[in-house]
């Protein structure tokens, strides 16, 4: 019977976890995994790492610090275990991993590892980005690259964020946010019109561009469109809740309030849910 490792704060300790859940006498769910079954789970830990960064943000209390450091063990479980399903197959290992990473973070900072000057946060981005397309281009033919080199599985939002990003480096973007602004009042005419008269894949596609222009506005902005929307969301959340509960404490039934009482309790609970 595999032996728990004596030091549990070492690296090595978890990946000795790991291999014994893999191992002969391991976890019969652990052991049937491969890289195709873990994707979601890998998608699941950073969603709950995300959220766990918020409620550090909201509270920056004892227990929230305690939630990180949960989820971010969580994700690096993740990372070990797909490098284990990998040592098994003899395709590489997680030393591969941490060599690849390492190797990457000198080369995409030479301002850092060699005397490379930048004047800010904005040339880094820019430098960034060059080093990044050469490398591309040592792995890939022009021809089979992606046109944004961006995730498709990110949340829309984000990958709408991050695209611009992408034309931004490539000097196409609006020149401030207030230019987006008017494309953002652009974009919310043309979903009216669509609403009045277009059928739904028009209304769609016109509602996909408000939701497209929003997130150029947030990064013009320096806003992380996904953290603002999670953060919403929570908010809305925490209010409906509220809402719901002063309307049960006041004897109402809640699916026979009209708009206005409605309101009212929507009003209070903002209040105490600012």
């Amino acid at each position: 019977m595999p032996q728990p490792p004596k030091n549990t704060r070492e690296f090595s300790s978890l990946l000795e976890v790991v291999k014994a859940l893999r191992g002969p006498k391991g976890c019969p769910w652990d052991k049937e995994q491969n890289h195709q079954s873990l994707t979601r789970y890998a998608i699941e830990e950073a969603f709950e790492l995300c959220e766990a960064i918020d409620q550090l943000e909201k509270e920056g209390s004892e227990s929230s610090h305690r939630a990180l450091i949960e989820e971010l063990g969580d994700l690096l479980f993740q990372v070990v275990l797909h490098a284990e399903v990998a040592r098994q197959e003899e395709r590489f290992e997680i030393a591969d991993v941490i060599e690849a990473i390492n190797s990457k973070m000198i080369r995409r900072h030479p301002h850092v590892f060699s005397d490379l000057e930048v004047s800010g946060t904005e040339e880094v981005i820019k430098n960034w980005s060059q080093i990044k397309a050469e490398e591309k281009k040592t792995l890939k033919p022009e021809s089979q690259q992606k046109p944004f080199d961006v995730p498709g599985a990110l949340p829309a939002l984000l990958r709408a964020h991050k695209i611009g990003e992408k034309t931004k480096a490539l000097n196409f973007d609006w020149p401030d946010w207030s230019s987006v602004l008017d494309k953002v009042d652009e974009e919310l005419g043309e979903l009216k019109e669509a609403l009045e008269s277009e059928g739904l894949e028009r209304q769609k596609e016109e509602l996909g561009d408000v939701l497209f222009s929003l997130a150029q506005l947030a990064r013009h902005l320096g806003i992380d469109p996904e953290q603002a929307l999670r953060q919403t969301n929570q908010r809305f959340e925490g209010r409906f809740v509220c809402a719901r509960q002063m309307a049960q404490e006041q004897g109402l039934d809640w699916l026979s309030l009209g708009p206005k009482a409605l309101e009212e309790l929507w009003t209070q609970a903002k209040k105490q849910h600012p």
